[in-house]
């Protein structure tokens, strides 16, 4: 399932170099002795600090630059010793040690202590101080600035004790000889060191960010409580406790005191059967912060690991049956692997399960990818009691070393295996309910995550082609162009994770139960993390202030009741918006929003294209673009000020045109799947096959955007009808008319009436789409068809607007009578009509003086003369 990629090989990069330089000092031709050669510690920049033993039987300690790609040795002690602890400045001038005494044989009759610490000068090498000589283990820790400044003469080293205190050496140094690198008044070493913790029980360092993470706990009337605490070493190297985190964790699990990443101690080697807990804090610099612990239950038939999402301001606590059928046996490891890839935690316990859980959408468990049984297996070659997880420089890949083999491999998620996930292709085939969320789960990662690959999106259309049919639990179309558009976007800003929509899963009413429930897991949240920030970080910028913002944003949206921007609920809008004749001052202000979005689509050398999109004027996509800009806008701007109007309007603006230019890539891409020419535009033939299948995937997507309410590209109603004229009999191309299904567009039309002839079938065709047009269209298409009956139309228009315009020039005014349902066809008469109905108007009523009239009498007298006229009678 990973995909690793070799980092560091001892074997390679060291030892075959120790073994050359051995044979140089022994002059032999090849070294044959062993150099046990052990890894030590790694420091910012990447350099590798090991020891070994030389030819001579003295420890020496060397450095591989991961640069350069040399070795460089710094420094020998003169008899064999036991490096537990190591630490270089980042100048290159000190080196920091804690040798594990051996107090076994003659040795534990000698008054020594079992651990000693010191402080070497390498730069020659030259005096060495002792800081401490104590009965307890001892890890060092040089601090490494950002400035890039070489003369710096000045060092600070941490002492982390398994006392459970932590101290902070500042060491002066000065020049001698111009260039001998020496401490200043090293008698009054001890003097400078400032005790910066003074209680903890488990610690963790992490070296990119010069931060100490310990957890502490202080006993209350009601339970032992545990906070985690964040000490912050800035480019001053001064220090402060910035983050406050209570954590709810049962007594006693710490036997010992833990350390995490603070070297390898390979004379120490805590059982992992012994372990209580496993924890491990990640950071991410957009300004996330997970904290991951695991316990195993005391049947050892289950493991209950949480993930506690900081910038999320919750909490996730995850149980797993360790004793499935798939599983049966017990596993080797009691604790599971901790490893961050970007956003995601994958937690991974050997011949169980694998759990990829999304640090950014984790509102809902289908959107993390478990696997248990057959289907867990990361593909690696050895134990993971042996592995030791690195926090990797590069935050969207993990990073492991194999202690016993010392190799360290850079690791992410295989695309391969994502995607024979989406096609069911796992080893072990299972029912749709429990491959659909984690489909669901690997389409997130691929278009999230690694969606820039353009070969990797290709596969995924071409899946989509495959399977254009909905599954049963989630729309994969309306999937694809969510999380397509959420990439663009996620790495601007954390807060946009709940505002954004992310799945169509989120939009529906009814989630189907397969996704709410992942078998084999079981998930429990719970809110608010209570997380406290203190001294500069309320007024740091980066990812201090990043994460405050976040936190309290996440806390503020989840009190909101409608946060996250649901694209269904513009539909009343866009109804009314279309039920608009005239044109108003929203429908002026929709078409400024639609003219920032094309001009932001790639409309470079349009004739090129594949696909014939964004070539003619589709006003009601134009409008429903222009809404989606004033909705999405205006929601972000309600929820998220903190961006900006003018952040807010971009974001918008390109989320909006990504979508036009997604849906002609998604085209483009099947266009170049069937091979398809110029040649199905034309009216004149049947469609084939491979045109069908486009018919089809087109008809999907207008499916899928229809009901998330989302515009499509100008043109597409146009294509589609194209499509379905070719590929549809034409009665069923008429029922998609009338159904709503495709739309008849001016463009599609008049290319009809030109493109088709006027044989027997294209005429009822035609006649068929007329009698479906507005009135307005209906005048104008009849101007391109070549027909008698476009002919009398026309003319009856000629006449009409001449008979119109000399009943103006006249003076005669139009009554309510002459309505267009009331005038007969043949216009000659309709105008003499209209002229002697205003001449009687203006006539006398010679009843009008008149107030008793009998209206009986003058009704029968009027039929009698019109009888006599008529000569029906004779007087």
């Amino acid at each position: 399932m990973l995909k690793l990629k070799p980092k560091f090989d001892l074997h390679r990069d060291v030892v075959c170099d120790i073994l050359r330089k051995e044979a140089s000092v022994c002059r032999v031709k090849e070294y044959s002795g062993a150099v046990d050669t052990r890894i030590l510690n790694i420091e910012r920049d990447g350099g590798i600090l090991y020891s070994w033993k030389g030819a001579t039987g003295t420890t020496r300690i060397g450095k591989y630059d991961f640069n350069t790609k040399q070795n460089k040795l710094l420094y020998t002690f003169d008899k064999q010793v036991c490096v537990s602890s190591c630490s270089l400045n980042k100048e290159e001038t000190l080196l920091a040690v804690s040798l594990a005494q051996n107090t076994t044989g003659e040795e534990r009759l000698k008054p020594i202590s079992k651990c000693l610490t010191l402080l070497i000068e390498i730069h020659p090498i030259n005096n060495t101080k002792v800081l401490k000589a104590v009965d307890c283990r001892v890890k060092v820790q040089f601090l490494h600035s950002e400035s890039d400044r070489r003369s710096v003469l000045e060092s600070h080293l941490l002492l982390l004790t398994e006392d459970g205190y932590v101290d902070l050496y500042h060491v002066v140094l000065t020049k001698q000889e111009g260039y001998r690198v020496v401490m200043a008044n090293p008698e009054r070493l001890s003097k400078t060191a400032e005790t910066i913790v003074e209680d903890f029980c488990w610690v963790q360092w992490d070296r990119h960010t010069q931060r100490v993470y310990y957890l502490t706990h202080s006993a209350t009337h009601i339970q032992e409580k545990f906070l985690l605490r964040c000490v912050q070493f800035y480019a001053n190297h001064n220090c402060e406790i910035v983050l406050e985190l209570p954590l709810k964790l049962p007594a006693n699990l710490f036997r010992t005191v833990k350390f995490v990443n603070l070297g390898f101690d390979h004379y120490h080697m805590e059982r992992p059967d012994k372990e209580l807990i496993r924890m491990e804090v990640f950071t991410n610099s957009i300004g996330s912060m997970c904290v991951c612990y695991s316990q195993p239950l005391k049947d050892k038939q289950e493991l209950m690991y949480t993930v506690l999402l900081v910038h999320k301001d919750c909490s996730k606590m995850h149980r797993v049956s360790l004793g499935s059928d798939q599983s049966p046996q017990k596993p080797a490891q009691l604790h599971p692997l901790f490893i961050p890839l970007g956003y995601h935690i994958l937690v991974y316990l050997q011949d169980c399960f694998l759990h990829c859980i999304n640090t950014r959408q984790e509102e809902m468990l289908c959107h993390s990818l478990f696997l248990s049984g057959l289907d867990a297996d990361l593909g690696l070659q050895c134990q993971s009691a042996n592995i030791t997880v690195l926090h990797a420089e590069q935050e969207s890949s993990g990073s492991f070393l194999d202690l016993a083999s010392g190799r360290i491999h850079t690791a992410e998620l295989s695309p391969a295996f994502l995607l024979r996930i989406l096609r069911s292709d796992t080893p072990s085939r299972c029912s749709s309910s429990k491959t659909d969320p984690q489909r669901l789960a690997a389409l997130h990662y691929l278009l999230v995550y690694m969606g820039n690959d353009p070969n990797l999106e290709l596969k995924i259309i071409e899946w989509l082609c495959d399977n254009v049919n909905a599954f049963e639990s989630f729309d994969q179309i309306q999937e694809f162009i969510l999380a397509s558009l959420y990439r663009i976007s996620y790495e601007k800003s954390l807060s946009l994770d709940k505002v954004l929509p992310y799945s169509s899963v989120l939009d529906k009413k009814e989630i189907h139960g397969c996704l709410l429930k992942v078998p084999g897991v079981l998930c429990t949240t719970e809110l608010h993390t209570e997380a406290v920030f203190k001294g500069k970080a309320r007024s740091l910028q980066g990812f201090w202030s990043e994460l405050q913002w976040n936190t309290e944003r996440s806390e503020c949206l989840d009190a909101s009741p409608n946060p996250r921007y649901r694209t269904s609920l513009i539909q009343a809008d866009w109804d009314k918006l279309r039920s608009e004749r005239r044109p108003s001052s929203t429908m002026t202000h929709m078409e400024e929003n639609t003219k920032k979005v094309l001009s932001m689509v790639d409309t470079w050398r349009l004739d090129k294209k594949l696909v014939p999109l964004f070539q003619e004027e589709d006003h009601q996509q134009r409008a429903l673009i222009g809404l989606t800009v004033d909705k999405l806008r205006e929601h972000l701007n309600r929820h998220l000020p903190r961006l900006g109007k003018k952040k807010i309007d971009l974001l918008v603006v390109n989320y909006v045109a990504k979508l036009l230019e997604l849906i002609r890539h998604m085209l483009e891409s099947v266009w170049l799947k069937y091979k398809l020419g110029p040649r199905v535009l034309c009216f004149t033939q049947q469609g084939s096959p491979a045109e069908w299948s486009v018919f089809h995937f087109m008809f999907r997507i207008l499916e899928a955007t229809r009901s998330l309410c989302l515009p499509l590209p100008p043109g597409y109603h146009t294509l589609l009808a194209v499509f379905a004229v070719r590929c549809l009999p034409h009665h069923t191309f008429l029922q998609y008319i009338d159904h709503g299904f495709l739309q008849l567009t001016e463009t599609f039309v008049s290319r009809l009436m030109t493109d088709l002839d006027n044989s027997d079938a294209s005429e009822r065709l035609k006649f068929s789409i007329l009698k479906r047009l507005p009135e307005p269209m209906e005048q104008r298409i009849y101007h391109m068809w070549d027909h008698p009956v476009s002919s009398a139309s026309i003319s009856r228009d000629y006449v009409r607007t001449l008979l119109e315009r000399h009943i103006k020039n006249k003076g005669f005014a139009f009554t309510g009578r002459d309505k267009p349902a009331f005038r007969p066809e043949f216009l000659p008469l309709t105008y003499l009509a209209k002229i002697l109905s205003d001449i009687e108007e203006q006539a006398l009523n010679p009843f009008e003086e008149q107030e008793n009239v009998d209206a009986r009498f003058v009704e029968e007298t009027a039929l009698k003369q019109t009888l006599i006229l008529l000569g029906f009678e004779e007087k």
